[in-house]
């Protein structure tokens, strides 16, 4: 393995992500890869070789064994770690797709022009799904392989002993795991890192997420002031544009227009209002009905 080329790699996916993303990467590569690496692989070592029934009958121990391990923990470990960890190479190259299509932009239109990207490593528009469908994909895996382990093997406890009556044993025989207690230390840990990285994942997830819903927020309620402020300085100048044609009126010596808001009667009300007024008034002082008679309406 070159070491250079994955520091480089990783130097890259950890300046584009969260703090999130940096905690679940150090998990990934110190933790798994690293323990996968270095210990892992010789604890498990030849397993099928290490795999001992008693009994001598030709292929009862092949069979044994593939019916027990259909798939080798250390293998199905290898397969996990590169599907995890090839999402955070794509963030990588989605990036470099933007600082190329902005160089080849540059020579097209000169250095003066326009830049496509305000910061071509911003998680905006694109990047920003590519960045969340990775996180996705990653929790996705990590979960995948969590439930294949404890499918395959019904659990993550290793016995010391099992027995099998598969074809072409004699009998039911007994079959001896090597080392067991190892194995069952790495593969809780393993199990305990992976469930680490998915909570990680999913707490990034919430976090872009939340981000982008409060920019939005932010962004229509700064929109709100805007229009609003403007309606207001609409209103100051329409205000103020009336002010100057009445200033203009009056030294021309034209009266300055007055705008009446008082209702004008009509003669059918004024009618009604006296009808009103007689049905009203005490009986005794029939005076005041001289003065309302329902047929003399003035001229208004």
């Amino acid at each position: 393995m070159n070491w250079a080329f994955l520091q480089g790699l990783l130097s890259g996916v950890n300046k584009y992500s969260t703090a999130f993303g940096r905690v679940w990467l150090s998990i990934v590569f110190l933790f798994r890869v690293m323990v996968f690496v270095v210990a892992a692989e010789k604890v498990w070592g030849d397993e099928q070789k290490d795999f001992a029934c008693n009994t001598a009958q030709p292929g009862c121990h092949n069979v044994c064994y593939d019916h027990f391990f259909p798939v080798s923990h250390i293998r199905l470990w290898a397969l996990q770690l590169i599907f995890v960890t090839c999402p955070s190479f794509l963030v990588v190259l989605h990036v470099a797709y933007r600082e190329e299509r902005e160089r080849k932009h540059r020579l097209k239109y000169g250095e003066g022009c326009q830049r496509l990207y305000a910061n071509t490593g911003k998680k905006r528009g694109g990047l920003w799904w590519t960045y969340v469908l990775s996180l996705v994909f990653k929790m996705g895996v990590d979960v995948t392989f969590v439930y294949l382990l404890y499918h395959i093997y019904e659990g993550y406890d290793f016995p010391t002993m099992v027995k099998c009556s598969e074809h072409p044993c004699p009998n039911v025989v007994d079959c001896f795991i090597s080392r067991p207690t190892e194995k069952r230390i790495f593969t809780i840990f393993m199990v305990v890192t992976s469930l680490v990285c998915i909570l990680l994942s999913l707490c990034e997830i919430l976090y872009l997420v939340g981000k982008r819903c409060f920019e939005c927020i932010h962004r229509m309620q700064g929109s709100r002031q805007i229009n609003k402020a403007r309606s207001i300085a609409n209103m100051r100048s329409s205000n103020t544009h009336l002010d100057s044609n009445s200033k203009k009126l009056a030294s021309k010596g034209q009266p300055k227009p007055v705008f009446n808001s008082v209702k004008t009667l009509s003669n059918c009300d004024f009618i009604t209002h006296n009808v009103t007024l007689k049905k009203i008034v005490h009986p005794k002082m029939k005076i005041l009905s001289s003065f309302t008679h329902p047929h003399v309406v003035p001229n208004l």
